[in-house]
């Protein structure tokens, strides 16, 4: 029989994994995880409020923040920065104390941070080390408060993408090209026939489709609105200019997050019978506008939807 000093430790909790997919470029959400003042408005639980803290992005830097219950109950997380590799992954090694300092569990934090063709999408792990037992009950329970708290840096991300700004506009243009393996007729359908376009555009993980058209013709217009987890609403709205069938098309569109237009766009698709299959050019010109910060996430969001439509031409 073994002793109380023999005893087994305690199980410790299983790792928590949780994502959230944010209408929203990498660096935005990336940095409402590195600014002081943005993880004061959002890194706790409904109810729960951050009065303290400080976050200090780079290898070693303090990652710290005094959390308040609404019952007025205080824990603090007072941790590091283990890595930092804006905009793509953060790692920070947590302790969470009480009021007087009691370390009462670990949390290895893990933040990655993805493009997809709708945004970013953020996936968090932790993994626990429980040090007061009579506390295990707070790791073990932390999805809620994830969800919760993930809801609100979503809230975040579109007040950052709503903030006024002064009047600009940055032009952005560029050229892609695909080799699918299917006729020129078939890939033209999967680009102008709702059923055929719907297996591979506006589709996401944590997307909630609220309005979707197709009318692909000489002044023929597309739309696809739709609300992600975080609240905020994309809207894509095309107008059709030229239509060739098993050709060409060119179209312009808007882009708007809620009710802030982002950027105006004109694109054109071009097809070619080309080794058996279809030959892909499609050249886009790009207006972003009053400060949104693009940084090349509209090209590789189309880069990732050609590959998505590629995919769909598979049997």
């Amino acid at each position: 029989m073994r002793t109380v000093s023999e005893a087994a430790p305690a199980a410790q909790p299983r790792p928590l994994s949780v994502g959230r997919t944010y209408a929203a470029t990498r660096e935005t959400v990336f940095l409402a995880w590195t600014r002081t003042d943005a993880v004061k408005r959002w890194f706790c639980p409904t109810g729960y409020s951050v009065p303290e803290a400080q976050v200090d992005a780079r290898v070693g830097g303090a990652f710290a923040l005094h959390m308040q219950s609404p019952e007025g109950e205080s824990h603090w997380i007072r941790g590091r920065f283990v890595e930092v590799d804006a905009p793509a992954r953060l790692v920070i090694d947590m302790e969470v104390t009480d009021a007087k300092g009691q370390a009462l569990f670990g949390a290895l934090t893990t933040a990655e941070f993805t493009e997809v063709a709708q945004g970013t999408r953020l996936d968090v792990e932790q993994r626990y080390t429980v040090h007061d037992p009579a506390f295990a009950w707070m790791p073990a329970g932390a999805g809620e408060g994830w969800a919760q708290t993930l809801d609100k840096l979503g809230r975040e991300v579109m007040r950052e993408a709503q903030a006024p700004t002064q009047r600009s506009v940055v032009h952005a243009t560029f050229r892609l090209e695909r080799q699918y393996a299917a006729s020129p007729a078939r890939v033209f359908r999967a680009l102008t026939e709702r059923d055929a376009k719907d297996r591979w555009f506006a589709r996401s993980d944590g997307l909630t489709l609220l309005e979707r058209s197709m009318d692909v013709r000489p002044g023929g217009r597309e739309v696809a609105k739709g609300r992600w987890t975080s609240g905020m609403v994309s809207t894509f709205d095309a107008l059709y200019f030229d239509v060739v069938p098993d050709t060409r098309l060119v179209y312009a569109y808007e882009m708007h997050l809620d009710t802030r237009k982002i950027s105006v766009s004109l694109a054109t698709i071009d097809l070619r019978a080309s080794d058996g299959g279809t030959h892909l050019v499609m050249t886009e010109q790009g207006a972003f506008l009053d400060g949104y910060d693009d940084a090349g996430s509209r090209e590789r969001g189309t880069q990732l939807l050609l590959d998505a439509l590629g995919a769909s031409l598979v049997d």
